[in-house]
């Protein structure tokens, strides 16, 4: 059974590591990481200057700050950046810069084990977000794309609270029928992990031949490729987005339908359909959404809608943690590397402060320790040395 409560205490399990990049200007993200550690969500990972950021506001003193140009492991990240692109025609220097770059930086924490998963996107388009993922971390499987869904939620007289999953309405433009079935496939194992039985329906202008062109045909193909596939799963189409979801209509236009007009995962042909549909339900439906949420990646990335708010933040954030891969379930798995602990950036003398100065300095204090305990050593001497010339006498 679906319940957001459920999703937030999955993920207080797993106590995955998540990066926000956008920290250092965006008051949403600051607010919402602050429930998520608060309540023990995530483990949360910042990008930005540290000290800066707790000169504006001391509250960041509790929190792990990595900076692109200082992180310790800066190098590694230029290096895998390159070595990621430069079949594309990126340069060494390039990758440099373009480390330095939050959504690229915290895109390569992920990709390098620094961190579980990343969210961002309330102040950039989905493009930011996205195009790094792709470029970097890239799909599961090379022959599948990577798509996305929306998770729609919330008090609705007529969907009496049940929610549903749209897809894909952020990445895919304009997928043909075999791409739609993998977007089908991706989505419902996607409901699966929400406590949701997965109904689906492959959506239309026209339901079951109620008009004929191209763009029918292929939500028709689509739905019959899934169904081959899964036939497990509920589906139908082509259907109408009323034949779909309400059931007096479905009796009506498609009484045959094992749908009965109770779908939950609905399939767009497009994202502009897709897209249009979701933003009408959350403003005019009164629904809750949250995502774009990355489907077939290799590592969990995902976006948020430049509208979000902050509760759709601290969501995003415990979605993208059931995403990751549960390594406490399989002990087998080799565990992940953990983020560098960075509360404040270091200083200038501590970084350019020589090893071996460290070392001489730690050996000075180890023998001034020494003689400080050895002080009070010739008084036991002592004792015992009279101790043995007692015994002696007698």
């Amino acid at each position: 059974m679906f319940k957001i409560e459920n999703i937030i205490n999955k993920a207080k399990k797993r106590q995955k590591t998540i990066v926000f990049p956008e920290v250092s200007f965006s008051d949403r993200t600051f607010e919402a990481v602050k429930i998520l550690q608060k309540k023990h969500i995530v483990k949360v990972l910042l990008v930005g200057d540290a000290s800066a950021l707790i000169l504006r506001n001391k509250a960041f003193e509790k929190f792990e700050i990595v900076n692109p140009v200082t992180f310790p492991e800066r190098e590694k990240l230029v290096k895998a950046l390159y070595e990621k692109r430069k079949a594309k025609g990126l340069t060494l220097q390039q990758a440099d810069e373009l480390e330095k770059d939050p959504y690229y930086f915290a895109t390569l924490l992920v990709e390098c084990g620094y961190a579980d998963g990343m969210v961002a996107g309330a102040e950039c388009s989905t493009a930011n977000t996205i195009r790094p993922a792709l470029q970097i971390i890239k799909s599961k499987n090379k022959n599948e794309p990577v798509s996305s869904f929306f998770l729609l939620f919330g008090k609705n007289k007529f969907l009496k609270n049940q929610p549903l999953v749209l897809a894909d309405c952020g990445v895919i433009e304009n997928p043909d029928a075999d791409t739609l079935c993998t977007i089908a496939s991706q989505s419902v194992e996607s409901a699966k992990e929400f406590g949701i039985l997965p109904k689906v329906a492959f959506l239309s202008y026209s339901t079951k031949g109620s008009a004929k062109s191209e763009a029918v045909d292929k939500m028709r193909l689509a739905s019959e490729k899934f169904a081959k596939m899964h036939k497990d799963v509920v589906c139908d189409g082509e259907l109408q987005f009323d034949a779909a979801l309400v059931p007096n209509v479905a009796q009506i236009k498609a009484p045959n339908s094992a749908l009965k007009g109770s779908a939950n995962v609905l399939i767009f042909p497009d994202i502009q359909a897709g897209n249009i549909t979701y933003k009408a339900l959350q403003y005019v439906g009164g629904l809750n959404a949250v995502g774009p949420i990355l489907q077939g990646l290799n590592k969990p990335v995902n976006d948020l809608s430049r509208g979000c708010s902050i509760n759709d933040i601290v969501l995003a954030a415990a979605i993208t943690a059931l995403q990751c891969e549960d390594t406490q379930s399989n002990p087998e798995k080799k565990e992940e590397k953990q983020p560098q602990k960075v509360n404040a950036e270091p200083s200038k003398q501590q970084k350019t402060k020589p090893v071996a100065a460290q070392k001489v300095a730690v050996e000075q204090k180890t023998a001034a320790l020494s003689k400080t305990k050895a002080k009070p050593e010739p008084k036991k001497s002592t004792k015992t040395q009279k101790s043995k010339n007692e015994e002696k006498k007698k």
